[in-house]
């Protein structure tokens, strides 16, 4: 996926897309290490991503495979830095759709 998708990154996020040629929904996948921390803080990382995905999924269009990396100061972020930041990286990437 690398070689053939983009990346960027943040403080607190790694982004990445890989499109694919088809048009089925977008795919979302959350990778949380143990540096993030403990397993509960880690799975409130993985829950609060998911739900900014869902609340932005609308706007993305289909044929894309995203993956979320949270990074170490991801668990001492709240849900607004991560969603600020998620929106940040999405935009560099340029995955909403653009209105006609």
């Amino acid at each position: 996926m690398r070689a053939e998708g983009r990346m960027v990154q943040g403080r607190l996020l790694r982004m990445s897309i890989l499109r694919q040629p088809d048009e089925k929904p977008v795919r979302l996948g959350v990778v949380t290490s143990r540096r993030v921390g403990g397993a509960v803080q880690r799975n409130r990382v993985r829950r609060r991503l998911r739900e900014i995905f869902r609340a932005h999924r609308a706007q993305i269009p289909g044929g894309l495979w995203l993956v979320v990396t949270a990074k170490h100061g991801a668990a001492e972020a709240g849900f607004d830095g991560l969603r600020e930041e998620w929106l940040r990286l999405a935009n560099r990437l340029s995955i909403f759709r653009t209105l006609p």
